[in-house]
């Protein structure tokens, strides 16, 4: 157990890296045996150069770093933002997964004194929305694989696609430290010095099954394209990037032979809007004045050229709210007449009400023979290519969140029973459900993979977890939503503008130029957001103190607490009418961004 113990404690805090830091540069010096290059960052000038280790001066400050996430401008200039403390996840074909823990964000610059008041609050802001996304949990990393993409994209790719950096050959979409590289990537001979880091999650168990132990994997990659949190992103934008989008992976590795599963999700692709104005369920608006049908059409093309067939599985309710989305959608996918994108929608909540989620099998046995046709990728043991994937199931739900997990969790069940059967882990006629002890670590994974998605998106927890990891529906577990609805109706309202901001700025949406005078953090609220909800507790609270201290007569009393009930009633009301002025808005990114 201490050597199990001191060899974590060593993982958390091994270097790759030496940062040495004096006050005219900062040099990063690789601790790869027989390396001679060092990266100079000019603290002045900003400029990146090669040196040899024989150039660091020894009066450098010298501290271990596991990376560099990258730099970014700041009101008071350049920052470097570096990984410190890391976790290993596990080794992906003999190449170990990362998980980033902590970041340090270090200024070019040795004070801030030159800064006037107004600039240091909102330097101050910008580091304060930097930490944000940092301390966001699931940024993974590795220093010599490229976890950007599936394994049956990386088999399909050329000697050339081969010898590239990792920073030159990783897919945009999930490269989550693409803007912030931006500097070292235009300069090839400092690649080596930075990796890819992807956002999302990862799971690597070793499993046994039949006493035949193989490697289970779980990765899902975010993108960082139209990135952003719940409410205030949602639809595509314009060149077709669709809110919330994850690919999701399932990888077998057993005995040198691999296979995998490949599944997306993401908002339904149209451009929809739905802000939130402090009622529980904001109504989803659908823009009126957009051609859909170009976006639309650019999104499924990128998509059926990168996986290939699409089946559409849309888990929105067919009533309410949520049914003129769902006929939008499905009008759309006809007007494209596609022969390769086929719709179903599915009631989620109808099919399931009452408890009766045996009924999610009528989705998965409708989509059976689609997911036959589909297959998956698999390399046997000598390197050969078996088969490979021809198609992908693209769900979404509202949020594309808790629905469309616990429906892509018995998708890639499915798909993983014909796995190891044919790799032969499993016997004729066995099933995965049978394997208590693989079951309860493949349920577990999947409802860690809710709760990452939603938390980066969402800011809770996901809901439905308790069917995720039990297979039923249970009481808590519909407590623990109630619960986590709550977190998340708070969050939305009152504090996503400000995780939003942190995102834009993060991935370079919005850009800090020193030279400009008062930032967009400096926008005026109207009289309405300050004076309002003080008039309202101040009623409220006079109300009780009346109730609580009656006066004379009842009659006095009960006058005293109508007209005060009255007041706060009507001023709340004012403040839900106008419930878009009382949320926390984004301020950085023009408001189209976001409708």
């Amino acid at each position: 157990n201490f050597l199990g113990l001191f060899v974590e404690n060593k993982s958390f805090f091994s270097a790759f890296f030496h940062r040495h830091a004096t006050p005219e540069k900062f040099y990063i010096e690789a601790c790869d045996d027989g390396a001679n290059d060092v990266l100079v960052i000019d603290r002045v000038s900003t400029e990146m150069t090669l040196a040899g280790i024989k150039d660091i001066p020894p009066s450098g400050v010298t501290r271990p770093i596991c990376g560099i996430m990258g730099t970014v401008r700041l009101v008071a200039g350049m920052y470097l933002i570096v990984i410190t403390r890391k976790r290993k996840v596990g080794d992906l074909f003999g190449h170990t997964v990362w998980k980033a823990l902590e970041f340090d964000v270090i200024s070019y610059k040795k004070t801030i004194l030159h800064l006037t008041d107004f600039q240091m609050q909102d330097n101050k802001a910008f580091l304060s929305m930097l930490r944000n996304v940092l301390n966001t949990d699931g940024f993974y990393f590795c220093t010599d694989y490229d976890l950007t993409h599936t394994q049956q994209r990386l088999s399909n790719t050329s000697p050339d696609f081969q010898e590239m950096s990792l920073l030159e050959r990783a897919d945009q979409r999930f490269m989550w430290n693409g803007n912030l590289l931006r500097e070292i990537t235009a300069q090839p001979e400092l690649h080596k010095f930075a990796f890819p880091v992807i956002h999302g999650f990862i799971v690597m168990n070793p499993c046994c099954i039949n006493g035949k132990v193989f490697e289970w994997i779980l990765i899902s990659r975010r993108s960082c394209f139209r990135a952003g949190v719940r409410y205030y992103v949602r639809g595509i934008d314009s060149e077709g990037h669709a809110a919330n989008f994850v690919e999701t992976e399932q990888i077998v590795q057993y005995n040198n032979a691999r296979v995998s599963f490949v599944q997306t999700r993401g908002s339904m692709p149209f451009f929809w809007s739905q802000r939130p104005n402090l009622k529980y369920k904001p109504k989803p608006q659908i823009s009126t004045d957009t051609n859909h049908m170009d976006g639309f059409r650019r999104h499924f093309e990128s998509q059926v050229l990168i996986y290939g067939k699409q089946v559409i599985l849309n888990l929105v309710n067919q009533k309410g709210s949520e049914l003129p989305l769902e006929q939008a959608f499905a009008k759309m996918v006809n007007g494209m007449e596609n022969g390769l994108i086929k719709y179903i929608a599915f009631d989620f909540h109808k099919e399931c009400s009452k408890m009766r989620w045996h009924r999610l099998q009528i989705l998965v046995d409708a989509v059976s023979d689609m997911q036959e046709e589909f297959g998956y990728f698999m390399v046997s043991s000598d390197g050969k290519v078996m088969s490979e994937q021809s198609g992908t199931f693209r769900s979404n739900c509202m949020d594309c969140l808790d629905r469309t997990n616990v429906i892509q969790s018995l998708l890639a069940r499915r798909s993983l029973q014909s796995q190891l059967q044919r790799m032969g882990v499993l016997h004729v006629g066995q099933k995965i459900e049978e394997q208590a002890d693989f079951e309860k670590i493949y349920k577990n994974a999947w409802a860690d993979n809710a709760n990452a998605c939603a938390k980066q998106y969402a800011g809770t927890g996901a809901l439905k977890t308790d069917f995720t990891r039990t297979g039923k529906r249970t009481h808590w577990g519909l407590v623990m939503d109630g619960w986590n609805s709550m977190i998340r109706y708070y969050k939305n309202n009152f504090s996503d503008g400000f995780r939003q901001d942190s995102i834009d700025l993060f991935l370079g949406n919005y850009t800090v130029d020193e030279t400009d005078g008062l930032t967009p953090l400096h926008m005026q609220k109207d009289w309405k957001f300050l004076l309002l909800p003080v008039i309202m507790v101040v009623a409220f609270s006079m109300c009780i103190i009346c109730l609580l201290m009656a006066g004379d007569t009842w009659t006095e009393t009960l006058a005293y607490v109508l007209f005060w009930g009255m007041a706060s009633a009507l001023t709340a009301a004012v403040i839900v009418v106008n419930g878009r002025e009382f949320v926390d808005a984004p301020k950085l990114v023009q408001k189209e961004k976001m409708d």
